[in-house]
Order: C-alpha cells, then sequence, then structure tokens
C-alpha cells in the first residue's frame, strides 16, 4: 500500500489524529523530546526532512532552530494535513520519493518500529542524506517492549486502542547503520524514573514498577 504501514497501525493513526497535537503531550514524550533536544544537530541554513512527521511536532522544531528548508513526509493524511511551515509529502518511509542526497538533516520521531525493515530503512534514510548530514531518531526502546509495556491511546470515546509496532534491537540499528555507512554518535536511553520523572495519574505504581527500564532510545548518527 502506498502508505507503506500495515491496515491496523493507519488506521489506528486515522483515528488517533484527531486527538494528536503538534507537541509532546504525554510525560514521555515530553521526556522524549526532551533527549531529542539534548542531541538536535545544527540545521540553521539547512535542508531537513521531518521523517514520518505526524502532526508536526518536530517540523515545529526545526522552524524554530532556523532550517532553511523543511519537508514534512507522513503516510496518514489526518496527520499531516495538521502540519504547517513545512512543504507536506504523503508518502511511506520504505520508499522515499526524493533524489540522492537531497538532505543535509533527517528528523525521525517515535517512527522507526513501523519501518518493516530496519536494514532498507536505514539505507533509504542514507539514500537521501548528503555526505556529512546528520540523522536523528528515537523510538520505543525494545526492553520495554520486551517488558510488557504497549504502545496505546484513547480515541475521542475514551476507548483505548493498540497500535502495531515492531522491536528492533539497538544492535540491529547498528548493524543497519554501519552497512550504509552511517555512523553512530550518540545512544541515549530514557529510563523510568530517571530522564521519565513526570508525575502523573497512577505514576506513583508505574514508577515502582517500572524504575530503571529504558523506554526510549535516542539515537544520532553522522554520513
Amino acid at each position: 500500500m502506498t502508505a507503506n504501514l500495515t491496515v491496523a497501525t493507519l488506521a489506528a493513526y486515522e483515528r488517533w489524529a484527531p486527538l494528536y497535537p503538534p507537541i509532546p503531550h504525554n510525560p514521555l514524550m515530553r521526556a522524549e523530546q526532551a533527549a531529542m533536544v539534548e542531541h538536535w544537530p545544527d540545521v540553521k541554513g539547512r535542508r531537513a526532512l521531518d521523517l514520518a512527521c505526524g502532526t508536526g511536532r518536530y517540523t515545529r522544531l526545526l522552524t524554530e532552530t532556523h532550517a532553511a528548508h523543511i519537508v514534512a513526509l507522513d503516510a496518514c493524511n489526518p496527520m499531516l494535513a495538521q502540519v504547517s511551515g513545512a512543504s507536506r509529502v504523503r508518502a511511506g518511509m520504505m520508499h522515499l520519493p526524493f533524489g540522492d542526497d537531497s538532505f543535509d538533516v533527517v528528523i525521525s520521531g517515535l517512527a522507526l518500529g513501523h519501518a518493516s525493515d530496519i536494514r532498507s530503512w536505514m539505507a533509504e534514510v542514507a539514500r537521501v542524506l548528503g555526505q556529512g548530514g546528520a540523522l536523528l531518531y528515537s523510538d520505543f526502546h525494545p526492553e520495554a517492549a520486551r517488558a510488557g509495556l504497549p504502545r496505546t491511546f484513547r480515541d475521542q470515546s475514551g476507548r483505548t486502542f493498540a497500535v502495531p509496532h515492531r522491536c528492533y534491537d539497538l544492535s540491529s540499528q547498528q548493524e543497519a547503520a554501519a552497512a550504509v555507512n552511517l555512523k553512530i554518535n550518540v545512544v541515549h536511553e530514557v529510563r523510568v524514573g530517571f530522564e521519565l520523572r513526570e508525575r502523573f495519574s497512577g505514576s506513583d505504581e508505574f514508577y515502582r514498577r517500572w524504575h530503571g527500564l529504558p523506554i526510549a532510545l535516542v539515537v544520532r548518527a553522522r554520513k
């Protein structure tokens, strides 16, 4: 399918879109974004791709940090329709509709688990990234997935839905990057009770149960 997503995944995001603002809107996303900002590349005057942009929270940051030209790509039209401040492209992230060396920076937030193949995803990123360019991405940590933490959301009626998500170990990510000459220089784990410590309803039990568990992963690489 054009979206390069399973039918179930695309349907989940279409349902989620009306409640998905272009800002980090829960404690995990705020902790993940803080880690991304800590390792944010120099984008001033550069060509940037927000890959699997959702409603554009990283597009906003690219604008605020003065990227010269921003492309926001996503497969989910109701998400993409909410993005502003960028050239919007509806497409899947496994076959990018851009020429080689089209961007100086690629940013991708919490989307790697929707890639059907980690090596193909990394190869496409490397292809569109110019020499010396930077890749910064985050994803749900494979250890959290193995521990049984689900990726869920509530729709407008309050019903809970799961978002299908693949689990790629860090070693698989490192091997895929090395295969296409991307050099990883940052690996940052967001851990429960450390980087993630914001209070929320039920947080006391959550932090007791999962203290120290890596829940998100931020990776930066250079071509």
